[in-house]
């Protein structure tokens, strides 16, 4: 391994939203991403140093552009050994109902291969927020229900797919019934997201 970056985001929407902009800003790997408590995410990338180094300072623009705090840091030749430490095995949160470590599937053929829809996220503190913004969404747009994440602390995502305008369209309007039921963290549309987002994409 050349370099390691780490980068921890608070909310599981918004480090989609990082880790699109982080693969599409040169040559990293996944290696996994890991919960933690805070609620929040540890991505944990690999690849030669200069691509790390322009794939954090995208985390970084991106997470500027989004008004949100991440953690980022670059291990220029990372210690024989300490791979033990950072790569965490495969876990599973019961009280969650789902993995705290993803490690995503290696299926990449061409790393360059563009999605072709986009995504759309929601992501809120409270389950009845999020469940009447994608009522609301997928009856605004022809989008689907993709996946559900929860991340603990009352913390939920929901993602749809659909060409770009149609998610647009439905997180617009899913985003404006969110107030006064529980509290937005994050809405999102990733138009052509990237590989390792969708291989850490949870199944519905």
């Amino acid at each position: 391994m050349s370099a390691l970056a780490l980068i921890e985001v608070g909310g599981w929407s918004p480090a989609m939203v990082i880790l699109d902009a982080m693969e599409k800003s040169g040559n990293v790997e996944l290696l996994q991403t890991e919960f933690n408590d805070q609620p929040g995410v540890c991505m944990k990338l690999s690849g030669p140093l200069g691509d790390i180094r322009s794939a954090v300072d995208a985390a970084g623009m991106m997470a500027q552009r989004l008004e949100l705090k991440i953690v980022a840091d670059v291990i220029a030749a990372p210690a024989s050994g300490s791979q033990t430490a950072f790569q965490a095995k495969p876990d599973y949160n019961p009280l969650i109902e789902q993995a705290t470590v993803k490690i995503p599937e290696k299926k990449m053929p061409d790393k360059d291969t563009q999605s072709p829809f986009a995504v759309g996220l929601i992501e809120t503190q409270g389950f009845t927020a999020v469940f009447e913004a994608i009522d609301t969404a997928l009856k605004a747009a022809a989008v689907e229900v993709l996946a559900r994440e929860k991340l603990g602390g009352g913390y939920i995502t929901v993602v749809i797919k659909g060409d770009v305008a149609a998610v647009n369209a439905a997180i617009e309007a899913g985003r404006a019934k969110v107030e006064g039921l529980g509290r937005l963290i994050a809405a999102h549309v990733i138009p052509s997201p990237s590989q390792g987002v969708l291989s850490l994409l949870p199944k519905p």
